[in-house]
């Protein structure tokens, strides 16, 4: 019973949040464009389907999503898992190295699976027909917020300051930019908002929560968020590599060809 309870509490939530998106498309369509709304039932039906699927989602979450990452993130720095019988007075960063490798792949496994960045992927692809690979840029963005993630839970185990992570991390960008394809510079950069979605986000949040609370001397206001502005910045990295080595591997197999063209 609680659980109805509280999915009909979410429905009610969903339902207002939605509502407002509903009305200002019918508003436009009809006093604006002054047309009739095409296909009212699907119109309909589809707005019912968006409200109840993120209902159950809130609920998920709830449920299963940030249980899991704030668990993985107390377990995997339990000093009776790091250190056995017998832990050290004071842990060094080094001791943590689980918990990079479990950041490192928990990013690279949810970016993988986001729907947002299938649906980029997929008309990225079909507008530059074919030149930008579906599945190299889907792990290209992967690669990049795995390593951000594991960056970012290396920062609250550390306790460094943000701050200098994202500064630094946006003038390598901002060189990148400079040399890269003139192609790829947007996609890249929508690249990195289109990771901090459905899949993404829950589990970065719950991890960073969950680390801040059992590393010592570290607090969940203060350290436990940030992991999701690391996910957004690597990727746009990553991406902006991956056209600039795909761009150097093009360049050399060119001068390949002439060289031994000319040598005939």
């Amino acid at each position: 019973m609680n659980w109805f309870e509280h999915f009909f509490s979410d429905l009610g939530t969903t339902l207002r949040d939605v509502l407002p998106i509903a009305v200002i498309i019918i508003v436009f369509q009809l006093f604006v464009l002054r047309r009739r709304v095409a296909n009212l039932p699907r119109l309909l039906g589809g707005f019912g389907f968006v409200i109840i699927g993120m209902a159950l989602f809130l609920q998920g979450l709830e449920q299963a999503l940030f249980p899991l990452g704030e668990l993985m993130a107390k377990q995997l720095t339990d000093p009776a898992f790091l250190f056995g019988e017998k832990p050290p007075a004071t842990a060094h960063w080094s001791d943590y190295y689980w918990i990079y490798v479990f950041g490192f792949a928990i990013g690279f496994a949810t970016t993988l699976a986001e729907p947002a960045l299938i649906a980029v992927a997929r008309k990225a692809n079909q507008v530059s027909g074919g030149a930008i690979g579906v599945l190299g840029l889907r792990y290209a963005v992967a690669i990049g917020v795995a390593v951000g993630i594991s960056l970012g839970c290396f920062r609250i185990v550390t306790g460094t300051s943000l701050q200098w992570y994202i500064i630094v991390g946006y003038v390598v960008v901002l060189l990148q930019t400079l040399k890269a394809p003139k192609m790829i510079i947007a996609l890249a950069y929508d690249s990195g908002g289109v990771t901090t979605s459905t899949v993404t986000v829950p589990l970065v949040t719950a991890l960073g929560l969950g680390l801040a609370s059992t590393v010592p001397g570290r607090s969940p206001i203060m350290d436990g968020f940030g992991l999701i502005a690391f996910a957004s910045l690597f990727p746009i990295m990553s991406v902006l590599g991956y056209a600039q080595l795909a761009e150097w591997w093009v360049n050399k197999k060119s001068v390949k060809a002439q060289e031994d063209e000319n040598a005939l």
